[in-house]
């Protein structure tokens, strides 16, 4: 229902779009098109159908949207004043470094401990475990809060894992 209700009145809600915001086509097909999306989201969409306020209650949506600076049209695609830069400076400038292979090398070595952590048994398990928890959240309190470990105990758990992480790293003889 709802869907025939636009496929038969587009037209008349892109002018109604036109209209309301005075522009060339391309904003008021924006401005259509959300409302559009809007309607077809509201759950008393087909009852207002019905009662023959469909278009009404379009208008008051287009309306609002275009002319409200506070509305969620607004914040999407206008927001007046707002720059937008059309390419990004910092990656023009990261173009000029080149790619660190030993970084890579280092950080695929430590994944790979990692994963052999995991399946030493179940001390390095739990290390390596509250390590990986604890390089997303760095603070102990709340990793104990999180776990319900003390967190003295999850202190000691990432010491031991850094440290045997740096030792494997040595013995293998990965630069870092």
């Amino acid at each position: 229902m709802i869907n025939e209700f636009i496929t038969s009145h587009y037209d008349r809600i892109v002018k109604m779009a036109r209209n309301v915001c005075k522009c060339p086509p391309d904003p008021a097909g924006e401005l259509a098109h959300y409302t559009m999306e809007q309607f077809m989201t509201k759950p008393n969409a087909e009852a207002l159908i019905g009662r023959r306020e469909a278009m009404k209650f379009m208008s008051g949506i287009m309306w609002l949207s275009w002319h409200s600076s506070t509305s969620p049209y607004h914040k999407l695609y206008r927001q007046s004043g707002r720059v937008v830069e059309l390419y990004d400076k910092t990656a023009e400038k990261r173009l000029d470094v080149e790619y660190d292979f030993e970084t890579d090398l280092t950080i695929e070595a430590i994944q790979g401990i990692m994963e052999d952590m995991e399946s030493d048994g179940v001390e390095q398990w739990f290390r390596v475990t509250l390590f990986k928890m604890w390089l997303n959240e760095s603070n102990y309190s709340e990793l104990g809060r999180i776990t319900g470990i003390a967190r003295t105990t999850i202190a000691q758990a990432v010491k031991e894992c850094k440290e045997y992480i740096k030792q494997r790293i040595q013995q293998n003889g990965i630069n870092t």
